[in-house]
């Protein structure tokens, strides 16, 4: 239990301590580029895939890890009605005040309050985490990746190519339980080819089939559960993406058109010179 509570811890925190030179040679093994619905300019995000997301962070993540930026509101994108979004909240205290003495006390959370955070303070976090505060996870899917090189970056201009958070997430909560070979395995830590910061880490594997249910029967693997939690934490770290691309792609078509009318122009205007 222990374990699943530490949860995700990996994907910001390198518990084993690595020089600069060392994190150079980190991941050993770079993320598969997987197949996920928000990809390209013209994805979308599953809303079942982020509501199956929304329950893994739920029972195994949130014991260790905030989504400070993530108000319970904003759960309405991920199809909840109003109603439920407000039963969701109302499982969850958050601390307001103070009340005419003065005093600080806890009342159940509503719709325009954020997620709690699992711990009082980051001290409190590190204490109870070997010693490191687990980060939050709001915008973790932006903040983690690995550098793809060259050439592959330039290629990534035009796929437009945005999902290295979620591949590298994907990867590290699967990457477990492969043979270290010749890489040194400290007592304590645990092997994972695809840390971004070593070889290995103070965090055994989060998650194992079967842990959490799905109501709209979904595979419950480890691989699966991975995908989902990867997915909503791209919409935790940017639920506009949406938007984002539909006003990009419309921005796109006016200057083609634009550039169109302005070689018109030009031509009309310097037809007579010679």
């Amino acid at each position: 239990m222990k374990n699943v509570l530490n949860g995700l811890a990996a994907l910001g925190l390198g518990l084993a301590a690595v020089t600069a030179a060392d994190a150079a040679e980190y991941p050993i093994k770079k993320p598969v580029q997987q197949d996920w619905s928000f990809a390209g300019p013209f994805g979308t995000y599953d809303k079942g895939q982020l509501q199956r997301g929304f329950k893994v962070y739920r029972e195994v993540c949130s014991a260790c890890h905030s989504l400070n930026l993530v108000a319970f509101r904003n759960l309405e994108d991920l199809g909840y009605s109003e109603a439920q979004v407000q039963t969701i909240a109302a499982e969850y205290e958050v601390q307001d005040g103070p009340d005419d003495a003065g005093d600080m006390f806890m009342r159940p959370a509503k719709p325009s309050d954020h997620f709690p955070a699992p711990f009082a303070n980051p001290e409190q976090a590190a204490a109870s985490n070997n010693g490191a505060a687990p980060p939050d996870f709001s915008l973790i899917a932006k903040a983690r990746a690995v550098e793809r090189g060259f050439p592959t970056f330039v290629f990534d201009v035009f796929t437009q190519y945005a999902e290295g958070g979620p591949d590298y997430i994907h990867a590290l909560l699967t990457g477990y339980g492969e043979d270290p070979g010749e890489h040194e395995v400290p007592e304590g830590t645990y092997y994972n080819p695809y840390f971004i910061s070593s070889a290995s880490l103070a965090m055994a594997a989060p998650l194992s089939d079967g842990q959490v249910t799905y109501d709209d029967g979904s595979q419950e693997t480890v691989d699966q559960y991975a995908r989902d939690v990867s997915a909503f934490l791209m919409w935790a770290a940017e639920p506009h993406l949406e938007a984002r691309k539909a006003t990009g792609f419309t921005v796109m078509i006016f200057l083609i058109l634009f550039a169109g009318l302005v070689y018109l122009t030009k031509r009309k205007i310097w037809a007579a010179v010679h």
